[in-house]
């Protein structure tokens, strides 16, 4: 148990490296292996539900990481980044969140299809036109995703990755986008 634990530490110190300046009460991060969702929970092991990455609680403040992630840093860092900006999106101002909701507006009206992850892709597939004209509980949830997601994108420094399945010109615009907004942001609140 010893060296799973400093081999977390260490794969974590690594994947942590050279992120913004996060500020804020602590996130504690746990480490569980076959992570799963059922029934909007996460659990570990068992073979019900759909496999998951990680998961955040925001108000208990953790995130939940599946164990294979150490095996992988690049991956690791991509997904502990997402679930990392999950605290950092209702801390941002209104208008930097309407900001970026504008420029996911525009790539919709273009045609855009494809996202730069599995999470928002997912719920980009399950919008509606209503869902973007009422900016229901679910447009907001897809906004939130795709800013996760595309942070993580940006920070993990990856250009290519089997998730990565917006168009090019939208994606340089998305990473624009993002890095203007963590230029601007020294720190980010969590």
């Amino acid at each position: 148990m010893a060296f799973l634990h400093q081999a977390a530490t260490r794969a974590l110190k690594q994947a942590l490296e050279g992120l913004p300046q996060l500020t804020g009460p602590k996130i504690r991060l746990h480490f569980r292996p076959n992570l799963r969702v059922v029934d909007g929970r996460i659990v570990s092991g068992g073979d019900r539900g759909h496999e998951v990455h990680a998961g955040s609680h925001l108000r208990g403040r953790y995130i939940v990481l599946d164990s294979d992630l150490l095996a992988d840093p690049p991956e690791l860092r991509r997904i502990l980044v997402h679930e990392l900006f999950h605290f950092v999106w209702p801390r941002l101002s209104n208008a930097t969140r309407a900001s970026w909701e504008l420029l996911l507006l525009k790539e919709l009206a273009a045609g855009a299809r494809g996202e730069l992850g599995w999470s928002a892709e997912w719920r980009k597939a399950k919008l509606e036109a209503v869902d973007i004209r009422q900016r229901s509980r679910r447009w907001r949830d897809y906004v939130c995703e795709s800013f996760c997601d595309t942070v993580a994108a940006v920070l993990s420094g990856q250009y290519v990755h089997e998730e990565f399945t917006l168009a090019p010109k939208f994606a340089r615009r998305r990473r624009s986008w993002v890095r203007r907004f963590l230029a601007a942001n020294a720190e980010l609140p969590v």
